[in-house]
C-alpha cells in the first residue's frame, strides 16, 4: 500500500507555455486573482488568530499553531483550503494564472510546516532534526516545480523505466520513490500523534504522578513507533514475513552484544512503573547527590545543588545502593554547632538558640527546632542546634550561614562569648 501515488498527481493549472503564462500575468484580471488570494491570506490570518485567542492561554499546540498566528501548519492549511476553493470557483471566469502557482506552492508548504513541526516537537535538540527539515524542503519545493512546470509525468515516466525484479516481484525507481515518501509520511503522523499524547499527559502532572504519566507515554511512544515501522516496511513493498529471520538475530544480539544497552531500558521501565525513583526526588548514588529532572527509557539525568547534571544508567539505579532523600518524605534535617564559654546561662543560650533557627521561614515548625548540649568541649560548651526543612533543592548551605548569621548577631547582642581556642605551653629549661 503506498498513499503517495504520484501518477496521480495533477496541477490545478499546468503551465506548458511559459511565454503565454507571463503574458496572461499582466493582464488586469491577474489584480483580480491577487485581490482574491490576499482575501483568502486575510481569512485564513484571521481564522487562526480567532481559535488561538479561544484556547486557554497555558494550552500549547506547538505543531498546530506554533509559535505565532503564522508559524504553525494551521495557518498555510487553512490558507491552503481557501485557495483551492476560490481557484475552483473562478476557473470558469479568469484564466487561474496566480492560482496555478499559488496551490502548488501552499501545499509544498503545508507538507514542510507538518514535517518540521512534528520533527521538533518530537526529538527538539537533536543533531540530525536539521539536516531532516532540510530533506524535507528540498524535496517537497522540488516536487512542486516540477508539478508546476509540467515535467513530472514526464520524470515520473522516465524513472518507471528503471526496474529490477525482487524476488517474484518487480521493483522501480519511481515504486521505491512513492513507498519511500509514504514511509516517511507514516512516521511522521505516528511521532505526530505520540508526541501530542505525551504533551496531553505531562501537561499538568507533578511529582509520582509525573513518573507514571511518564512511563505511559514512553510505553504508548515505543507502540505507536513499531506499528508505524511496520506500516512503513509495508508501504516500501517489504515482506513482513522475512522479518521474523531478522528478530531472532536482533534477539541474539540483544541477549549478548546488547545485554547492558536492554538491561537499561527495562531498568528505566521498572523504575517508572514501580514509582521507586519519582522526578523531582532527592537521591544520592555513588556519591553524587542531588534532585532527579527527567527519567528517559536509558537513563536518568540527576542535577546538583551547584548545577552540574549527571547522566546515570538506569540499570545502576536498580542493581546498586541509592538513597532517596525524599521517597516517603521530602523534610531533610540539618544541624549546626555552637560553642560558648562556660560561665555563659545555659538556659538562655538554649533559648536565643532556638529563636534564631525558628525566625528563619524555610525552617520548619513542625516538627520544631532542637537545642541540644552535645558536648564538654575544650575551649567551651558545645550546642548543637538542629532543624528540618521540606525545599532541599533550594540550597542547604544557604540555609545554614543564614542560621548560623542570625546566632551570631543573637549571641553577641547579650553579651555572651564564642570562645577562642586555648592552649597551654609548658617551657622547659635546660640548666
Amino acid at each position: 500500500m503506498r498513499l503517495f501515488n504520484l501518477s496521480a498527481l495533477k496541477a490545478p493549472a499546468p503551465i506548458d507555455d511559459l511565454g503565454a503564462w507571463f503574458a496572461a500575468l499582466v493582464q488586469p484580471s491577474t489584480l483580480i486573482e491577487l485581490a482574491v488570494l490576499a482575501a483568502c491570506v486575510a481569512l485564513a490570518w484571521g481564522a487562526v488568530r480567532l481559535v488561538r485567542s479561544r484556547l486557554a492561554p497555558d494550552a500549547a499546540y506547538p505543531v498546530w499553531l506554533g509559535r505565532h498566528s503564522v508559524d504553525g501548519v494551521m495557518f498555510p492549511l487553512s490558507l491552503l483550503c481557501l485557495a483551492f476553493v476560490a481557484s475552483a470557483l473562478l476557473a470558469g471566469h479568469l484564466p487561474n494564472v496566480v492560482f496555478s502557482i499559488a496551490v502548488p506552492a501552499l501545499l509544498a508548504l503545508v507538507v514542510i510546516r507538518v514535517g518540521v513541526k512534528v520533527l521538533q516537537a518530537a526529538f527538539q535538540d537533536a543533531p540530525l532534526v536539521r539536516l531532516m527539515e532540510r530533506s524535507i524542503s528540498w524535496v517537497a519545493w522540488g516536487a512542486m516545480v516540477l508539478w508546476v512546470s509540467g515535467l513530472l509525468p514526464l520524470v515520473l515516466e522516465e524513472l518507471d523505466q528503471i526496474h529490477w525484479k525482487v524476488g517474484g516481484s518487480t521493483m522501480s525507481v519511481r515504486t521505491v520513490i512513492e513507498g519511500t515518501l509514504t514511509a516517511g509520511a507514516v512516521l511522521i503522523f505516528t511521532l505526530w500523534i505520540s508526541s501530542g499524547i505525551e504533551a496531553r499527559l505531562l501537561r499538568t502532572a507533578t511529582g509520582g504522578e509525573l513518573s507514571l504519566r511518564k512511563v505511559l507515554s514512553n510505553a504508548t511512544r515505543a507502540l505507536l513507533m513499531f506499528v508505524g515501522l511496520l506500516v512503513a516496511l509495508s508501504a516500501v513493498g517489504i515482506d513482513l514475513t522475512a522479518l521474523s529471520v531478522l528478530g531472532g538475530a536482533v534477539g541474539v544480539g540483544i541477549g549478548f552484544g546488547l545485554q547492558k544497552l536492554a538491561a537499561n531500558y527495562v531498568s528505566g521501565f521498572v523504575i517508572l512503573a514501580e514509582r521507586s525513583m519519582r522526578i523531582g526526588d532527592n537521591v544520592r548514588v555513588d556519591g553524587f547527590e542531588g534532585r532527579i529532572t527527567d527519567i528517559n527509557a536509558r537513563y536518568t539525568v540527576i542535577r546538583s545543588l551547584v548545577g552540574r547534571e549527571s547522566i546515570v544508567p538506569n540499570e545502576m539505579l536498580i542493581t546498586s545502593r541509592v538513597e532517596n532523600l525524599s521517597l516517603a518524605d521530602a523534610r531533610v534535617w540539618q544541624s549546626t554547632v555552637v560553642s560558648v564559654g562556660y560561665d555563659s546561662d545555659v538556659e538562655l543560650v538554649m533559648r536565643l538558640l532556638l529563636q534564631a533557627a525558628s525566625a528563619q521561614p524555610r525552617v520548619l515548625a513542625d516538627p520544631e527546632p532542637s537545642v541540644a548540649l552535645s558536648a564538654f568541649g575544650a575551649d567551651g560548651l558545645e550546642f548543637t542546634v538542629g532543624y528540618w526543612m521540606a525545599d532541599p533543592e533550594n540550597g542547604q548551605l544557604n540555609l545554614r550561614s543564614l542560621v548560623n548569621l542570625a546566632i551570631l548577631q543573637s549571641l553577641r547582642a547579650n553579651q555572651i562569648e564564642i570562645p577562642f581556642p586555648q592552649r597551654v605551653v609548658h617551657l622547659h629549661s635546660r640548666e
